[in-house]
This record gives structure tokens, C-alpha cells and sequence, in this order.
């Protein structure tokens, strides 16, 4: 797949060609199902916790005599069956975080970057550069249409182009290095660098 490359102020500066082994692969869904769910899951904090009946503020006097009474038997007011005792068996603190074989963390990466270009929602730019301000570089992004967009440059992100996209909202910026399927597959439009897709093909060769 040949596409254009172009500058952020919209002019074509030549075009390049994909690898098809990265960008022409058959999308699987059920593949990106299980990298997506990968990641979320090793993202989910896993806080909740609910307090167990040797946790919750009661007194642990017997309630009532043991016999005699017609009714159960009882110890204390924070037993799980009554208003305001402790959870039994409740939620804990932990992780979520499951395994998934590298190489198929890989496949997904090459699915994500093949669906992508099956759907023509690849753009690849010469360099993803600024002098920091966010106004000039919202106005480039307008210009070219981009609303919610992925920008993956190389090994290193300009610091200034940086800075510059951080209050623009819907424009991501990430190294090669942290590209992935969840955050590629949430945006409407991918954009690469040269040096982005360089290292992307480096790193996925």
C-alpha cells in the first residue's frame, strides 16, 4: 500500500510505501478482543474492598442468651445476616492482570495497524515537530481534519510538538515505543512519522 506523506501544513512531500507484512494483514476482531481486554485489565485498579464482620464498628457481646429464646442462635450484631454486619466473602483488593504471550501481544499490535489501514485511517507525516504553541499547531490539526487523532513518532516525542498537543483536545502523541492496540483502535485517525513507522517496522520485523 502506497500512501502520501505529507507536512503538517497540509503540502505532500513525497510517499512511501507500507509493509505489508505490518499494515496488510486480514483484521481479526477476536484477536484484538483479547489484547484489548489484556490491557484494560492490567489497567484496572482493583481497589474495591468491603469490610468483613471482624472489620465493621459493632460490639461482639452476645446478643441474647443461647437457649430458651425460640429463636437462632446468635453471637454478635456483625454477623453477614444482619443490617450492618460484615460482607461475607466479599470483594478484596487485587489485581486484574492476566497473562497473554508476547507473540500474540505482537499479532495484535499487527492486526490493530492492519485494520487501520484497511479502513484508509492512516496518515503518515514527516515529522511531527513544533515551536511549542498550541494555538499555531490546533490550527494545522483543524486544517488537516483531524479530530480525534493517535500521532506515533519515533523513539523520542519533540518536546516542543509535545507541549504544543497537550491542551488539544482528541490529539494523542505517543514514542514508538508505547504504541498500542487499545489506544490505536480508539482513535478515528493514526498518524505516523517516518521516523514513527520506521521504528514500528523495526520493531515488529
Amino acid at each position: 500500500m502506497k500512501l502520501d506523506v505529507i507536512r503538517l501544513d497540509g503540502d505532500k512531500v513525497g510517499d512511501i510505501e507500507l509493509d505489508a507484512a505490518l499494515f496488510g494483514l486480514e483484521p481479526r476482531a477476536d484477536i484484538l478482543h483479547r489484547v484489548v481486554r489484556w490491557q484494560r485489565a492490567r489497567a484496572q485498579a482493583g481497589t474495591h474492598k468491603v469490610k468483613t464482620r471482624s472489620e465493621v464498628s459493632y460490639s461482639t457481646r452476645k446478643i441474647y442468651r443461647q437457649k430458651g429464646t425460640g429463636g437462632a442462635r446468635h453471637g454478635a450484631r456483625s454477623a453477614p445476616i444482619f443490617r450492618g454486619g460484615g460482607v461475607y466473602a466479599g470483594p478484596t483488593p487485587r489485581s486484574h492482570a492476566h497473562d497473554l504471550p508476547k507473540k500474540f501481544r505482537r499479532l495484535g499490535l499487527l492486526h490493530a495497524l492492519s485494520a487501520k489501514a484497511k479502513a484508509g485511517e492512516i496518515v503518515v507525516i514527516e515529522a511531527a515537530e513544533s515551536d511549542g504553541r498550541t494555538g499555531a499547531l490546533a490550527k494545522q490539526v483543524a486544517k488537516l481534519g483531524w479530530k480525534r487523532a493517535l500521532i506515533i513518532d519515533g523513539t523520542e516525542v519533540h518536546e516542543g510538538f509535545a507541549r504544543a498537543a497537550r491542551n488539544i483536545e482528541g490529539l494523542d502523541i505517543l514514542p514508538s515505543a508505547g504504541a498500542n492496540v487499545y489506544d490505536i483502535l480508539r482513535r478515528d485517525t493514526l498518524v505516523l512519522t517516518k521516523a514513527g513507522l520506521e521504528a514500528l517496522e523495526a520493531r515488529l520485523k
